[in-house]
């Protein structure tokens, strides 16, 4: 995959740089927040350092949201739950504190890949439940005649179940299918979003909470 990384720290850059290149990766890096707000056109995944010194990366990435669908990991030493949860609410695909384990930051990138390869085999598809339109293809959410704006991780969630109108999706297949793992960071990362997805969506009856199992799109 093309990474793009977006690190200040020259130490830091340079041992992911080297171990991105050792693992089958095409790794560029940029300093600011600017250069990454040009150079992610040519990435496939780009890893955000929060820390950058001309802007914080979350204004950053709060733009890229706006201009680019591309999967964004955020790697930085602000492991706060206040900075987590807005990073998520932001569009971050994944979020992860430094000092990480080189084998677990390899592990995300190749999970952000299948997804993604996975999301563009996907055939043009649209599912209508209620007022609502779902076109799994271009990734859009019609609801009443409007089209709202989701993050990428909240489509990928309602996505999962939009694959299944009717039917019980469990917690476990959502977090296997979107983040590629079921783990207890992960489950919390999960109620963010479906918290989001809910407010967005404005439509009490249609995402259905089963509980100690999981969720239903539509009746």
């Amino acid at each position: 995959m093309r990474v793009l990384l977006v690190e200040d720290d020259d130490g830091v850059a340079d041992a992911l740089v080297e171990a991105l290149r050792a693992n089958g990766h095409r790794p560029a890096r940029v300093r600011r927040g600017a250069d990454a707000l040009i150079a992610h056109r040519e990435a496939d995944v780009v890893l955000l350092d929060l820390g950058l010194p001309d802007q914080d990366g979350l204004e950053v990435l709060r733009k890229l949201r706006k201009i680019d669908p591309v999967p964004v990991l955020v790697l930085t030493a602000r492991g706060d739950e206040r900075t987590v949860v807005r990073g998520l609410r932001l569009g971050a695909d994944d979020y992860l504190v430094k000092p990480v384990r080189l084998a677990e930051l390899l592990a995300r990138i190749d999970a952000v890949a299948r997804r993604s390869a996975a999301r563009s085999r996907e055939a043009g598809e649209l599912v209508r439940v209620s007022d609502v339109e779902i076109d799994l293809q271009s990734r859009q959410v019609v609801v009443g005649g409007h089209e709202i704006s989701l993050t990428t991780k909240e489509f990928d969630v309602l996505a999962v179940l939009a694959r299944r109108p009717g039917t019980a999706v469990s917690r476990q297949q959502l977090m296997d299918e979107v983040w590629g793992n079921a783990f207890v960071a992960v489950s919390r990362t999960l109620d963010v979003h479906l918290t989001q997805l809910r407010a967005k969506l404005d439509r009490p009856g249609l995402l259905h909470t089963i509980r100690g199992f999981g969720y239903r799109l539509g009746e």
